[in-house]
């Protein structure tokens, strides 16, 4: 008589795919490694060849000139993950400050009503160059330099009409001037350091750019369409309304860095901003945004900025040439390009 074996149990289907990953592979998934890793070296590098570098004062100088790169680097770098670029980013800044300026001037009414024109017309300036790219399909360098030449030419033009020089006149003694400044340019003293307002408008927007990015369908969103619009498309994301809405963004920011730059300075040169839009772009590429789109972060752009911010202040506390700032620039974007890509390389071979 011949025993019949018992049943094997059968368990649960194992799935490779649902194995935990572990911490090392999650660290070198993340798109701004390389950039930390830079930052950190940067700030090494300076704290041994510039005396000043590490005080409390320098410090607050530091996060002041990446806090003012940065606020247009998140936005630029989301959009640059959407695969799109904006070259009038710059000159939208300077826009934004004499909109401001010239309606509150012209109309002698409270600066805040100059404030709200100026939010609705750099807003207005996104849409129209997000509407501009999804309906003519042609490629953003040209859409964005586009409106790079127009804004140039509108800021010289109307600033010279309405004023009678290529600088605004002042605003200061305006009613709700006291207030708007205390918004957009304020600072505070924090334990020996100057930390100026924008630095928490940059914090800010780093914050809500990463929740939307990993925590929200529209960041899902942004990843598909920068990764293959088409196929987006395909399975239902909308790419237009994406689009639009991340060029709307970068109008946003423009807002908030124009204001800052005019109540800082209470008057503006209409020639301001201009080449400002490849620093965003560096900034953002630096911190891990492909050119390609489809891969980056809201934080590898605010490392990005923030080594622009110690690079540049270094330079001037170790008493060098500020000539060669170019040369570090270059530099840094050539070695932050190539780390990216053996991180990424790494980060594939591990996945």
């Amino acid at each position: 008589m011949t025993a019949t074996a018992p049943p094997v149990q059968q368990g649960p289907a194992h799935d490779e795919r649902l194995l935990p990953a572990s911490p090392l592979k999650k660290l070198l998934t993340r798109p701004e490694l390389g950039s930390v890793v830079g930052a950190l070296a940067v700030f090494v590098f300076f704290a041994l060849v510039a005396d000043g570098f590490l005080r409390a004062a320098s410090f607050g100088t530091v996060l002041y000139a990446a806090s003012t790169i940065g606020i247009m680097a998140v936005p630029v770098a989301l959009l640059m993950i959407g695969g799109e670029f904006d070259l009038s980013a710059g000159v939208l800044v300077t826009t934004s400050a004499l909109v401001s300026s010239m309606f509150s001037y012209q109309a002698t009414a409270n600066v805040w009503v100059g404030v709200a024109v100026s939010l609705l017309v750099t807003l207005a300036i996104g849409v129209f160059n997000g509407f501009m790219l999804t309906r003519t399909r042609l490629p953003s360098f040209i859409i964005t330099l586009g409106t790079f030449l127009m804004l140039t030419g509108l800021n010289l033009g109307f600033t010279k009409l309405i004023s009678g020089t290529v600088s605004t006149k002042t605003i200061a003694d305006m009613e709700g001037f006291a207030s708007a400044r205390a918004l957009f340019a304020s600072e505070a003293t924090v334990g020996g350091a100057t930390l100026k307002v924008t630095v928490l408008w940059w914090f800010g927007l780093v914050a809500v750019a990463t929740w939307i990015l990993l925590r929200t369908r529209f960041g899902n969103w942004i990843f598909a369409v920068g990764g293959n619009a088409e196929a987006a498309r395909a399975v239902g994301v909308p790419v237009r309304r994406t689009k639009i809405l991340l060029y709307t963004g970068v109008g946003f920011a423009a807002w908030v860095s124009g204001q800052h730059l005019l109540f800082s300075f209470d008057v503006v040169q209409s020639g301001e901003g201009v080449g400002n839009e490849l620093i965003y772009i560096i900034a953002a590429v630096i911190g891990g945004c492909l050119i390609t789109g489809g891969y980056g972060s809201a934080i590898g752009a605010a490392v990005g900025a923030f080594i622009f911010g110690m690079t540049g202040k270094g330079i001037v506390y170790a008493e060098w040439n500020p000539d060669w700032f170019k040369f570090f620039l270059g530099a840094m974007l050539l070695l932050a390009t190539l780390l990216n890509a053996w991180v990424r390389k790494r980060a594939e071979a591990t996945a």
